[in-house]
C-alpha cells in the first residue's frame, strides 16, 4: 500500500504512517490548504474533512491563518507568516499557483511528496516537501525556495512548515525553558489566546528554551490522551510561534532564523530550510516521547544501534592543572574503575592555564606535553581504553596567537566594540577559510594523535555577528555558519569512520535534531548535581532519547550547588542516560572506589535497556513520592527500573509503582534478590521499591521474564 495516495477529484493528498494520517488539499485556485492531522483516514474519510472555509464574518478578519498549509504574507494576512518576501520593486505579497507535484521514493520504506507552486506575479518558487516513512508516525516537512527571475529577492520569513491542530475545547503547551546549568525545565501551561513565540536568538539552540513544542487538549497524562508534538533540526537561532484564535482554533510556525534576519535569493538561488518534523499520538506524553526516541534512534543518530562505553572525563579532578604524568595517573585509576573512554579536558594545549588565553591555539602545550599527546594516547589504548579529547573549535581568546594573526576571522561589527564572552570571541564559520582551518586542524588532531572520541564545545553566544567584506553579511552569516558547521563534521566523520563526537554548548546549549545527526551523545548540563539533574533528565527526554544523554557522577560536595549526595544515588541518576564518571579519582576512598567498580560492572550489564531499550517515566521529579524511571527491552523479555527519593515523610503513603509494557501473564525475577514477581501484578497492582531508610534513597531493580 502506497504512503501517499492522491485524489484528483477533490486535491486531497493523504500521507499514511502506521497510526496517523496527515492530509492537505490543493484547491481549484492553486493554494495549499490543511485538511487533517491525526488518527488514520482512508482516502474517502479524507475528502469528507477537505471542506473549504467559509468566508470570513467580518470585514476585519482576513484570510484565516490557521488552516492554511504555509501562511504567506499575501495582503489579508494578519496572523504569524510563515512565508514573507520582499520583491526588487520594494513590494510585499505571495499568492499560490500550483505547477506540478512528484512523489519520490528516496529510500526503502518511505516516499516524498514534493509540491511545486509558483508566484503569480513574480519569479518566486516554492516546493513544499512531506516525507514519511512506513516504521514510524513522524511526518517530515521543508520548504524550498528558488528565485528563477533576474532580480534579487529579500525573504523575510522562510518558515519549515506550519502544522495546523484540530479544534479541541482546550490548549495546552508543552515546551522546556531553563538556562546555564539549569536546562530542560519542563513547563505544560494553557495555550494563551494570540500569540505565543519560543526562540533563540543567540546563534545557537540556546540553553534557553529547544526547538520543540508538543500541544494537548489539557487533558493529556503521561500514559493516556492525544498530543500533538514537533521539532526542528536547527542548530543556530530559530523560531516558533504558536497561535491561538479567538474563535478556538490553534496551530504553529516554525523555522530557522530570528526576526530581523533576511534570506537573501540571488537570480538563481535557492535555499532550503531545515526539517520541522510533526508526530501525533494517542497514549500521552509517554508515548509520544517514545515515538520521538525511536525517530531519533533510527533516522537522526548516525550509528545507534552502538553501544556508547562508559566515559571518564579529567575536568573536575584537574581543572586547568592539566599534564601528562597526572592524566596518566587518572587514567589508570579510571580503567580500574571500568571506564571505556577517557577524555581529556580544556587545558592541553597551547598557552591554556585558565580561560583567558590559549583557546585558538590547538597544539599541545610544550609545558605538560613535552612529546605531544601520543604518549599519553598510547597510555590510554594500552589500558584497554579509547582515548577522546576536548575542543572548542568555535571560539577564540583575543590573547592567542591565533587572534593575533587573524583578527577579522570574528564576527564582529567594524567601528563596534568586540564583545568578549568567558574572556573570548566567536569564530566566523561562516567563512570557508576559517571552516578549512578548524576541519585542517582538527583532521590532523585525531588522525596524528590516535584520537577515538571529541567533546565539542561551544562556550558562548554570538555578539556583534556582523561579517565586514561580504555583502549582506549580517544576514547571511547566520545560516552559512551552521552550515559549515555541519559541513566540518560530516567531513570528519567521513576521513575517520570510527571517531565518535558529543555535543555541548556550556553544557545543554546546542541538542536539537541537526546537531545529533552529526554527533553521538549530547553533553545534557555543566550541572552534574544528582537531584538538580533529575528535573533536567525529565525534561531532555521528552524528546531526546537516553541514548544521548550524557550524565556524569562527579564529587561532593557539588561544585555547583554544594549538596551531597550518596554516591549509589549519583551513580542511579547517570545511570538513566550514559553513566560517565567525572570526579577526582586520587581522592576516592577505597570503599567508594570499589562501590563505584561495582555500579559500573552493573551498568554494563544493563545498558542495552538504558541505550537501547524504551523508557517509561512512572512518576516525575514533582511527584510526591519516589521519582521513577522504567526501561523495557524491545521484547518485554527485561527490564529496569531506577527510582529516588530525596527525603522520606512520616505519615506519607508508601504506594507501590506500577510497571509499563511488560509481557501479559508472564513472570520476572529479579537478578538481586531472586524473587519472582507475576506481570499482572506489576503492571496493575504495582511494585513495593522497598527503598532505603533515610534522605537520598535510590534503587536499581533488574527483572528477567522466566520462560
Amino acid at each position: 500500500m502506497p504512503l501517499i495516495t492522491h485524489s484528483p477529484d477533490t486535491g486531497v493528498w493523504l500521507l499514511t504512517t502506521p497510526r496517523t494520517s496527515y492530509a492537505l488539499r490543493v484547491d481549484a485556485t492553486g493554494a495549499p490548504g490543511h485538511v487533517a492531522w491525526g488518527p488514520r483516514l482512508c482516502p474517502a474519510a479524507a475528502a469528507d474533512l477537505a471542506v473549504p472555509p467559509g468566508e470570513p464574518h467580518s470585514s476585519f478578519e482576513g484570510a484565516r491563518a490557521v488552516g492554511e498549509e504555509l501562511p504567506a504574507d499575501d495582503g489579508v494576512h494578519y496572523g504569524p507568516p510563515s512565508l514573507q518576501v520582499r520583491f526588487a520593486d520594494g513590494t510585499r505579497g505571495f499568492t499560490w499557483r500550483a505547477t506540478g507535484h512528484e512523489v519520490l521514493r528516496p529510500a526503502p520504506g518511505a516516499e516524498e511528496l514534493v509540491l511545486r507552486f509558483r508566484d503569480t506575479r513574480s519569479p518566486l518558487e516554492v516546493e513544499l516537501r512531506y516525507r514519511v516513512r512506513e516504521d514510524t508516525d513522524v511526518v517530515e516537512r521543508r520548504t524550498v525556495l528558488r528565485n528563477a527571475g533576474g532580480e534579487r529577492l529579500e525573504v523575510l520569513r522562510a518558515d519549515a512548515a506550519a502544522w495546523t491542530l484540530p479544534p479541541l475545547p482546550a490548549y495546552r503547551l508543552s515546551h522546556v525553558t531553563g538556562q546555564w546549568s539549569a536546562e530542560s525545565q519542563l513547563r505544560r501551561e494553557p495555550l494563551p489566546f494570540g500569540e505565543t513565540t519560543l526562540t533563540s536568538r543567540r546563534g545557537v539552540t540556546s540553553h534557553h528554551a529547544n526547538p520543540w513544542l508538543m500541544v494537548d487538549a489539557g487533558d493529556a497524562g503521561e500514559e493516556h490522551g492525544r498530543v500533538w508534538s514537533a521539532v526542528l533540526a536547527w542548530s543556530g537561532s530559530w523560531r516558533i510561534t504558536a497561535q491561538r484564535t479567538p474563535d478556538g482554533l490553534a496551530g504553529f510556525t516554525g523555522g530557522a532564523g530570528h526576526e530581523g534576519v533576511r534570506v537573501l535569493l540571488a537570480p538563481g538561488e535557492e535555499f532550503t530550510t531545515p526539517v520541522f518534523a510533526g508526530l501525533f499520538t494517542e497514549g500521552g506524553f509517554g508515548a509520544a516521547s517514545r515515538a520521538w526516541h525511536a525517530y531519533v534512534r533510527t533516522h537522526v543518530l548516525p550509528r545507534a544501534d552502538e553501544t556508547a562505553p562508559v566515559l571518564y572525563n579529567s575536568w573536575e579532578a584537574t581543572g586547568w592543572d592539566v599534564d601528562e604524568t597526572g592524566q596518566k595517573a587518572l587514567a589508570q585509576r579510571a580503567a580500574d574503575l571500568g571506564a571505556e573512554l577517557y577524555v581529556v579536558d580544556d587545558g592541553w594545549f597551547g598557552a591554556r592555564r585558565d580561560d583567558r588565553a590559549g583557546l585558538g591555539d590547538w597544539t599541545p602545550s610544550q609545558d605538560g606535553f613535552p612529546s605531544g599527546l601520543g604518549p599519553l594516547a598510547d597510555t590510554v589504548h594500552g589500558l584497554g581504553m579509547r582515548f577522546g579529547i576536548w575542543v572548542e573549535p568555535e571560539n577564540v581568546n583575543p590573547d592567542s596567537a591565533l587572534y593575533r594573526a587573524h583578527p577579522d576571522w570574528v564576527l564582529h561589527v567594524p567601528g563596534r566594540t568586540r564583545t568578549e564572552m568567558r574572556h573570548q570571541l566567536v569564530l566566523n564559520f561562516a567563512r570557508d577559510d576559517v571552516a578549512d582551518w578548524a576541519y585542517g586542524w582538527l583532521t590532523r588532531l585525531v588522525g596524528d594523535h590516535g584520537v577515538d572520541f571529541l567533546k565539542w564545545d561551544m562556550n558562548r553566544a554570538f555578539g556583534e555577528a556582523g561579517w565586514p567584506g561580504e555583502p549582506d553579511g549580517a544576514d547571511r552569516v547566520w545560516k552559512r555558519y551552521v552550515t559549515n558547521l555541519y559541513a566540518v563534521l560530516d567531513r570528519l566523520r567521513s576521513d575517520h569512520p570510527a571517531l565518535r563526537v558529543e555535543a555541548c554548548a556550556g553544557g545543554g546549549g546546542r541538542v536539537d535534531l541537526g546537531v545529533l545527526a552529526r554527533t553521538d551523545q549530547a553533553w545534557t548540563s555543566d550541572n552534574t548535581d544528582a537531584e538538580d539533574r533529575l528535573s533536567i533528565q525529565h525534561g531532555f527526554t521528552q524528546v531526546y532519547p537516553a541514548r544521548v544523554m550524557s550524565a556524569w557522577v562527579t564529587d561532593v560536595p557539588n561544585q555547583l550547588t554544594g549538596r551531597s549526595v550518596p554516591l549509589s544515588f549519583r551513580f542511579h541518576t547517570a545511570m538513566a542516560g550514559l553513566l560517565s564518571l567525572g570526579g577526582d579519582l586520587t581522592r576516592w576512598s577505597e570503599p567508594e572506589l570499589a562501590e563505584a567498580a561495582a555500579q559500573v560492572a552493573f551498568y554494563k550489564e544493563v545498558r542495552h535497556l538504558v541505550q537501547h531499550g524504551d523508557l517509561y517515566r512512572l512518576s516525575g521529579p514533582a511527584a510526591e513520592g519516589p521519582t521513577a524511571v522504567q526501561y523495557v527491552s524491545g521484547d518485554a523479555a527485561e527490564t529496569l527500573v531506577l527510582a529516588w527519593r530525596r527525603g522520606p515523610r512520616h505519615g506519607a503513603p508508601r504506594t507501590p509503582v506500577r510497571l509499563r509494557a511488560l509481557t501479559p501473564g508472564a513472570r520476572y525475577r529479579d537478578t538481586v534478590t531472586g524473587r519472582v514477581h507475576h506481570a499482572t501484578v506489576l503492571t496493575e497492582y504495582g511494585l513495593d521499591l522497598d527503598l532505603p531508610p533515610g534522605d537520598w534513597a535510590s534503587t536499581a531493580l533488574r527483572l528477567r521474564r522466566t520462560e
